[in-house]
């Protein structure tokens, strides 16, 4: 191909502005060889054609296959959904709804129109997943189709791209904790359905945790943290996210995972020394003040230089628990925050 008529085309034509086909699979959280076999099976390829091998895709193609996306979400098989995106692009609808951008009207081109330019919601979106996820980040949108497919490399590219572009704690709190909860809320409405879905995220989220950020080695000449769930509380996934953060910012901490017995968790502390210890429950059911208590009440070191740790109570559990000397951080933040301030001391 001639090299002017390559800028022309990258200068005027939608390759300039467009998306490729990898930015678009992220977004929606299927694999690149997916959009590809859309397109060569059922024509949902981009609405103008360049030459040479780069393809973009413009808002209009995007939102086609968001629809796209939307429709086999809820179990409808490809070629059927493809039929139907492209028949509502039409204005040929066969009474499915088109997608809602929050309720912002429809303007997309006709098919082999060209397509106007118009701005691309990067951040926030009301996905049309079916999971009731509201106003959420973008990203959020590809994690739960990712999931809802069970399609294992996208939802790990997904997971990776979040955390490395916003931060553990920021992809944790604004795109991980979103779509747990929107899974969990289908599951607890819907019967037994969703069930494979949730565990499948909670999985892949936990490898995508621990591959950030390895542990972060601990000695006796360090001070470190210890993190543990209380006696029959195995929720675990908060506690990975905050082993993770502080690992993250090279604290050494010591992670016992979920329904530590008692005994064996005051045997840790004694053994560790930690400066600071956290203790993760879930329900009021699980929440235990005296043990929190006690544990705080541990001393080690020579005589008039004993120290004790810091016990922070995590989670919903400790509602209305807490007791003086006990600080119970509001989110993953704050308790990286009081960790590191413990463990930095």
């Amino acid at each position: 191909m001639d090299p002017n008529k390559r800028q022309t085309d990258a200068a005027n034509g939608p390759r300039g502005g467009g998306l490729t086909t990898g930015e678009v699979a992220r977004r929606l959280g299927v694999a690149p060889t997916t959009i590809r076999s859309w397109d060569r099976r059922y024509g949902l390829g981009p609405t103008a054609h360049t030459g040479g091998r780069h393809r973009r895709w413009t808002p209009g193609d995007l939102a086609r296959l968001q629809h796209m996306c939307a429709l086999t979400a809820t179990g409808l098989p490809p070629s059927e959904a493809a039929r139907l995106a492209l028949d509502e692009e039409d204005g040929e609808s066969a009474g499915m709804p088109p997608p809602s951008d929050g309720g912002a009207p429809d303007t997309r081109p006709a098919r082999g129109a060209a397509a106007a330019p118009r701005p691309v919601t990067r951040f926030r979106s009301r996905a049309g997943t079916g999971l009731g996820l509201g106003d959420v980040r973008q990203e959020c949108k590809g994690v739960a189709r990712a999931a809802l497919r069970l399609d294992a490399t996208a939802l790990d590219a997904l997971l990776r791209d979040a955390i490395e572009q916003h931060g553990l704690v920021a992809a944790w709190t604004e795109v991980i904790m979103p779509t747990l909860q929107a899974v969990g809320r289908k599951w607890e409405s819907s019967g037994e359905r969703y069930v494979e879905v949730e565990h499948f995220l909670s999985w892949h989220v936990s490898c995508a945790l621990r591959r950030h950020a390895p542990p972060v080695p601990a000695d006796s000449s360090r001070a470190s943290a210890v993190l543990a769930c209380v006696p029959a509380e195995n929720h675990t996934l908060p506690l990975e996210a905050l082993a993770g953060a502080l690992a993250e910012r090279g604290l050494p901490v010591r992670m016992f995972g979920g329904a530590l017995p008692a005994e064996s968790l005051v045997t840790a502390v004694r053994r560790t020394g930690p400066a600071a210890v956290g203790l993760w429950a879930q329900s009021r059911t699980t929440a235990s003040r005296p043990l929190a208590q006690h544990v705080s009440a541990i001393e080690w070191g020579v005589r008039g230089a004993r120290r004790k740790p810091v016990v922070l109570t995590l989670g919903p559990g400790w509602a209305g628990q807490t007791s003086p000397g006990l600080p119970r951080p509001a989110g993953l933040a704050e308790a990286v925050a009081a960790v590191e301030s413990a463990v930095r001391g």
